[in-house]
C-alpha cells in the first residue's frame, strides 16, 4: 500500500478509514485498465465486511479520445491536467480516499498542484507493483523481473530506482515499452490485435536482455495488461522461456483496507459501484472490457455498462496550447 503525500493528511489516513463503517472511494485511470481495480476491490469489500456500506466511483481521468495524455508534448501539460482531473473527482464526489489506478498518473500525481493541496489520502499504484517485484526478489536467490508498461512510465524509471534502492540488482531488471498495447487490450483482450502486440514485445524483451540463470518474473506496470494474462503466458511458452509468476498489481490495491483483523465486522456489506467518462466509450470496448469483469464482478460490469457520459467533468483545453487534439474522434482509449 502507498498513500502519496500531499499537502496536509491524516495523522494516519488508513487507520482512520478502518475505523468507518461507510467510504467513498474514488478510483481514477486514463482509461479502461483500473476497472479491474474496481472488479477485485468491490468483490472483495463485498466478501469480507470490513465496512458496512461502500460508494466505488471509477472516474476516467481520460480527457479526449485522440491521445489522451500521451498526446500532450511535456510533462508540465499532464500535470496540469491531471490535476483538474483529480479535483473535478474530489469536488463532485467527495470521495473519502482516491486510487489511481493507472502506473503512469501515479508516477505524475506527487509533482501535481492538487497533491500539494488535497486534504484526503491518494493511493497510487507504482509502489504495490515495486512491493510485489521486491517480494520475490529479495530472498537473496538469483532472479530477473521483466517490466512491461507503457512508454511513459518506463521512460520516468520509478519502478526500477525503487527497486534498485531496496537492494536489487540494477542489471537483474529490465523494462519493455509496449506503445498502443492497451488501445488493443481495450478493444479486444483475447483479440488477434493484442495478441500480435504482445508477442511481439515479450520478443523484442528477450531479444535485449539476457534474463539468464533462475527465476523469471513479469510485472504488468499498466492496469490493461492483466486483461490479456493467457496471452503473455502463450507469447513465453512458444518460446519456450519459463516464467515463474506474471505479477499484477491490480489485483492487491484494496488489500491495505481489508486488515484481517476487521474482517466480518458487517454482515451483507452494500457495495455499490458507479462509472463517469468524459469520453464516449465505444460498444467494442464496453463488450470487451465488460466481458472479463462479468466474471469477477457483476456489478463492475453493469456500471460499464451504465456508465455516465460527461463531456464537461473537468476543463483541460485551456492548459495544452498548440498541443490541443482537437475535436473528438471515434471513441478509444489512451495507452498509460
Amino acid at each position: 500500500m502507498a498513500v502519496a503525500t500531499p499537502a496536509v493528511v491524516p495523522t494516519d489516513p488508513v487507520s482512520d478509514l478502518w475505523e468507518r463503517d461507510s467510504l467513498t472511494i474514488v478510483v481514477t485511470d486514463s482509461g479502461l485498465g483500473g476497472l479491474s481495480v474496481v472488479a477485485d476491490a468491490e468483490r472483495k469489500l463485498r466478501d469480507h465486511g470490513v465496512y458496512a456500506d461502500v460508494e466505488l466511483v471509477f472516474g476516467n481521468a481520460l480527457f479526449t479520445a485522440e491521445g489522451g495524455y500521451n498526446s500532450l508534448p511535456g510533462r508540465g501539460e499532464k500535470l496540469q491536467v491531471f490535476s483538474r482531473a483529480l479535483q473535478a473527482l474530489q469536488d463532485d464526489y467527495d470521495p473519502d480516499l482516491i486510487m489511481i489506478a493507472c502506473n503512469t498518473l501515479s508516477v505524475l500525481y506527487p509533482d501535481t498542484d492538487f497533491a500539494a493541496s488535497t486534504t484526503i489520502p491518494v493511493v497510487g499504484i507504482v509502489e504495490d507493483g515495486v512491493d510485489l517485484i521486491a517480494g520475490r526478489m529479495e530472498n537473496g536467490e538469483p532472479s530477473h523481473t521483466i517490466i512491461f508498461a507503457t512508454e511513459t512510465t518506463v521512460e520516468e524509471g520509478t519502478h526500477k530506482a525503487a527497486l534498485v534502492a531496496r537492494g536489487i540488482p540494477a542489471d537483474h531488471i529490465f523494462t519493455q515499452a509496449c506503445p498502443q498495447l492497451a488501445s488493443y487490450i481495450e478493444q479486444g483482450f483475447d483479440g488477434m490485435g493484442a495478441g500480435f502486440l504482445i508477442d511481439a514485445y515479450v520478443g523484442e524483451a528477450l531479444d535485449a536482455f539476457n534474463v539468464g540463470a533462475g527465476p523469471l518474473y513479469v510485472s504488468f506496470n499498466c492496469t490493461h495488461y492483466g486483461y490479456s494474462l493467457e496471452a503473455w503466458r502463450e507469447a513465453f511458452a512458444s518460446r519456450e522461456v519459463a516464467v515463474t509468476a506474471f505479477l499484477d498489481p491490480n489485483l492487491t490495491m484494496i488489500d491495505f483496507l481489508l486488515p484481517k483483523s476487521r474482517y466480518g465486522r458487517h454482515a451483507n456489506p452494500a457495495v455499490r459501484v458507479s462509472a463517469v467518462s468524459m469520453v464516449a466509450i465505444s460498444d467494442d470496448r464496453r463488450e470487451s472490457i465488460g466481458r472479463y469483469l462479468r466474471a469477477i464482478s457483476p456489478a463492475t460490469a453493469a456500471a460499464l455498462d451504465d456508465y455516465e457520459l460527461r463531456p464537461d467533468l473537468f476543463i483541460w483545453r485551456d492548459l495544452v496550447g498548440d498541443a490541443d487534439p482537437g475535436p473528438p474522434a471515434p471513441p478509444q482509449g489512451d495507452a498509460r
